[in-house]
């Protein structure tokens, strides 16, 4: 997680990122936006810890120049087996988010074997947004990818080649018959559900496709509505907890859920709310703001009297 201290929404993805809110911009208002953002991301930080997550927690302070930092998904992920990629993003003042010290911490703590770079795609106008563009199936070894610009195919199947993953690509439309900027607004894959807005698949037999693909891997599906999706339910991330499963989503996607889908999550994941309503006005939410870490830890590493190893950085 990265903690922002200039956070504000980001002119330059405005234009396709529907989610994203236009807000005040005079200086008394800005800084009590940012303010409200450094707390939201220390208090979802904390609670995460306390449900048994481990939690990395960097700081950025280095202006106003990285506006979606605190969206750390977007630029890096990590796979079983030691692998680590960063991704080619669209807009330039989100290029500035990639950090060594994120990548030299990974290493520290974790069996890191090689770090695929795919950044250098940018170069010639090929972009892949991390696990915002896909939302990938760990366990039936599928990546889940929305189409648009912050996908592009060629760069999709380079990882999907690289990793061994299936790419499972389909058209998007919101209500307005807007393609949906990142596939992780409308979509979240689980151990045992999941849960999406399937109708926002333009192409029937895509749908079909997608839905039979979840269905296969024993999978319960969760439909949303549209406006559920508006309320970032889509956007959610199940984690491993020291109780066990955890679905991680924000207080407005949480009460949007009826109760028959939130019996039906709570199955198999304890829904674990997290109240961000100003990180959302950026156009993202609970899911963007984690970079999930699935690598072994190194043996040769202390863990804290807490069985965590939340680690501080500043840049």
């Amino acid at each position: 997680m990265v903690r922002p201290h200039r956070f504000h929404p980001n002119p330059e993805t405005v234009a396709d990122n529907t989610f994203q809110a236009h807000t005040p911009t005079h200086p008394a208002a800005e800084t009590a936006r940012r303010a409200r953002a450094r707390a939201e991301v220390t208090t979802a930080a904390a609670q995460l810890e306390a449900a048994g997550v481990r939690v990395h927690l960097f700081d950025d302070l280095g202006g106003s120049h990285t506006p979606d930092s605190v969206f750390p998904n977007n630029w890096f992920s990590t796979q079983a087996g030691g692998h680590a990629a960063i991704y080619p993003m669209v807009a330039q003042n989100r290029r500035r988010e990639r950090r060594s010290d994120v990548i030299d911490l990974l290493k520290a703590e974790y069996s890191v074997l090689d770090v695929i770079d795919f950044s250098g795609l940018e170069a010639d106008g090929v972009y892949l947004e991390g696990t915002g563009a896909m939302v990938l199936d760990h366990i039936a070894r599928v990546a889940y990818t929305a189409r648009s610009h912050r996908a592009d195919p060629v760069a999709l199947e380079r990882f999907c080649t690289h990793f061994n993953y299936e790419p499972v690509v389909f058209a998007t439309a919101d209500t307005q018959g807007r393609p949906c900027y990142h596939t992780n607004v409308v979509l979240c894959v689980g151990t045992a559900f999941a849960m999406g807005g399937f109708h926002m698949i333009t192409d029937g037999a895509g749908r079909d496709a997608v839905c039979a693909r979840l269905h296969e891997t024993g999978r319960d599906i969760i439909e949303l509505t549209a406006h559920q999706i508006g309320e970032f339910a889509g956007n959610a991330l199940e984690l491993s907890g020291a109780q066990g499963r955890v679905l991680a989503l924000s207080h407005r996607a949480a009460a949007s859920l009826t109760p028959a889908q939130r019996g039906a999550i709570e199955r198999s994941a304890r829904l674990l709310p997290l109240e961000v309503p100003t990180i959302e006005q950026a156009g993202g939410s609970v899911r963007c703001m984690l970079a999930g870490v699935h690598l072994a830890r190194r043996r040769d590493v202390a863990v804290s009297s807490n069985g965590h190893a939340a680690v501080t950085a500043e840049i």
